[in-house]
């Protein structure tokens, strides 16, 4: 160790005097949560591993380790190679390249930062909104023999939609362009002219080396010709406002009912933002009941204030229902609620998006189904020209239209990321599929209401002396879907039974007539017979329904559409080889031709029932056979 190093920062055995000396010292810097972003291999990992280096926040048997590993995987030739200190993963080892995102925490004599190293491939896109989404500065990193390239754009673009306003353009790798006072400001202006673009009101540019350590902590012989802040000086002196968040009206989403035991009530969450005392006035949303606080409570006592970013437990003056997912608001200063909302998508899923598709929507404690329409357009960022599109793919930006299953609180993310700010959820792998941010409710969703109507479902199911039901026939083309189903029609209705048979084929000569044959087609044809078959069920009808219906998510969908026990799925387990020999409409011959494209159990995957409430198999039964035990399956329900 030097005598010019920082004990505090390098050695390993601290003794309880320098624990506490170097806590106390840090205890009241404020701290700044910012980025590295750009294009692959702008050297991202080099540049805060030299931060590291220069703030002395490396140990001595991490500094040994680093120049052990340095020579054995390292890119700079037996040197230093600083990208080791963040790129933990063999694999970006092996490859030089960030694929997770890696956050690291260092400090000076003016202030905490911790910073999220976020990958520049295209491929891992999603990983850097992760980063970013919690930022309050974005470095964005320039390689100076490359310029402004694709991936700069579309994080310089997704930086401006995330709603950071502080951003550096690092221009990187100067010494490789013999530190050139040109080719920097050549690099600034083609870059300022896609800012100005995409509404970037200010950025500040930074001729660095990462490498080198130019203008990282101290500024460069080698660029006498800038005379800007170093990086370290302009994160040290970026303006942090930790009270912004208070000046807003009172935000607290619920997070749990806190109910130790039979005396005490309590509602806890995170203060997103505001301010809150005893004896304000609350609003609790969606119910909008009304009421006071009476205290503020905590693990280290009762407050008679508390601000945005605490964690407290809020109880109430009076017996309000209150529950996880609500929202505890400034009564005379409300969110909006709405079930239906304009947002931009960042799709972050290898499958592409699926208008009509249920998914999960998170947003802050609230957990909904959600549904997405097509595309209003999709965003071109190099262009950023709005493209025509019909769904959104790996890393695609775009404007949709969201609608829910129940009206939530929100406000817009340009407002309050906090509860404008959601993620996508697939509902049968539970990965996060995509990360939205509401642009504001649509006027639908405030004008139509439900109309009570006097003669309602039951009634209707009385008239007709039965209990209304869904039996969904699924299975492959040629399984004899249509055969049972219709079988199954003619034998109830001779028992007096009120039943309407939705078909495949035919509800595509009319209703489904405008829908083609791909994923997102077929979600639509299934979202819409699901909604069909809902109405009639309200009129009390026994509806049977004859879909191929390949994807488990749509059955799904249209199972929770239905009350109670209604919804019935028979599975004709039919195989593939016997339904294609069977071949009545010459469909599998078209397919294996490529006559016909995403065609069912071909180039489309059908995904069989897991929990089927019947399965049939008309290699085993009859057409007659199976109808009837279907049958009995109904009239037991």
């Amino acid at each position: 160790m030097t005598a010019t190093q920082d004990p505090v920062y390098v050695t390993d055995t601290l003794i309880a005097e320098d624990i506490d000396a170097y806590l106390l010292k840090h205890q009241h810097k404020t701290m700044l949560r910012f980025i590295t972003c750009g294009s692959v291999d702008d050297g991202k990992s080099t540049l805060i591993g030299r931060l590291l280096y220069d703030t002395k926040m490396i140990f001595e048997d991490q500094l040994a380790s680093l120049e052990h590993d340095s020579k054995a995987v390292g890119t700079q030739g037996g040197d230093i190679d600083f990208a080791l200190l963040v790129d933990g993963l063999a694999a970006e080892r092996e490859q030089g390249i960030t694929i997770d995102v890696a956050y690291r925490f260092f400090a000076t004599e003016k202030r905490k930062f911790i910073v999220a190293d976020t990958p520049g491939h295209e491929q891992y896109t999603r990983n850097m909104v992760t980063g970013a989404s919690t930022a309050d500065l974005a470095v964005i990193l320039i390689d100076a023999r490359q310029g402004v390239l694709t991936q700069t754009r579309r994080h310089s673009y997704l930086v401006q939609l995330l709603g950071i306003r502080n951003v550096v353009l690092a221009i990187n790798k100067m010494d490789l362009v013999s530190y050139s006072q040109e080719r920097f400001y050549e690099i600034v202006k083609d870059y300022s002219h896609f800012a100005q673009q995409i509404g970037m009101e200010s950025f500040l540019p930074i001729p660095i080396s990462g490498l080198k350590g130019e203008n990282i902590a101290t500024r460069s012989a080698a660029m006498p010709w800038y005379q800007g802040p170093t990086l370290l000086q302009h994160l040290e002196e970026a303006p942090v406002n930790d009270a912004r968040m208070q000046d807003y009206a009172f935000r607290m989403p619920v997070q749990w009912v806190n109910r130790p035991n039979l005396d005490f009530r309590g509602f806890t969450g995170q203060i997103g933002t505001g301010v809150v005392r005893p004896g304000d006035a609350i609003r609790v949303l969606p119910s909008g009941k009304t009421t006071t606080v009476k205290q503020i409570v905590t693990f280290d006592g009762n407050l008679d204030r508390a601000v945005a970013g605490q964690s407290i437990t809020l109880t109430f003056a009076d017996e309000i229902d209150c529950s996880r997912g609500d929202v505890i608001v400034q009564a005379d200063e409300p969110c909006e609620v709405a079930d239906q909302f304009e947002a931009t998508l960042v799709w972050m899923d290898e499958h592409e998006m699926l208008p009509g598709r249920p998914y999960l929507l998170k947003l802050g404690t609230q957990t909904v189904t959600a549904t997405v329409t097509e595309p209003k357009y999709e965003v071109n960022v190099n262009t950023l020209e709005h493209l025509a599109s019909k769904t959104l793919g790996l890393n695609a930006i775009g404007v949709v239209n969201i609608s829910l299953d129940r009206a939530i609180p929100f406000e817009a993310y340009a407002v309050n990321p906090d509860l404008g700010g959601f993620i996508l959820i697939d509902r049968m792998t539970n990965a996060t599929v995509a990360s939205g941010m509401i642009h504001f409710a649509l006027r639908r969703s405030q004008n139509i209401h439900w109309q009570a109507v006097d003669v309602n479902r039951e009634a209707h199911a009385a008239l007709k002396n039965q209990k209304p039901a869904v039996v969904w026939f699924t299975g492959l083309s040629g399984s004899g879907k249509s055969t049972i189903a219709n079988l199954v029609e003619k034998k109830l209705h001779a028992m007096g039974k009120h039943t309407f048979l939705l078909d495949g084929d035919n509800v595509r000569h009319g209703l489904n007539r405008d829908l083609g044959f791909t994923d997102a087609d077929r979600v639509e044809n299934i979202r819409r017979v699901g909604e069909v078959a809902k109405l009639m069920t309200d009129a009390g009808l026994i509806v049977l329904t004859a879909f191929i219906s390949p994807f488990r998510s749509e059955r799904r969908m249209v199972r929770e559409l239905m009350a109670g026990d209604e919804f019935m799925e028979v599975f004709v387990n039919t195989p593939l080889e016997v339904a294609e020999a069977r071949d009545v409409k010459g469909l599998y011959k078209k397919a294996r031709s490529g006559q016909l494209k995403n065609f069912t159990g071909i180039d489309s995957p059908y995904e069989a029932p897991e929990l089927a409430e019947l399965t049939v198999n008309t290699v085993e039964l009859s057409a007659e056979e199976a109808a009837d035990r279907v049958i009995e399956a109904i009239l037991a329900r």
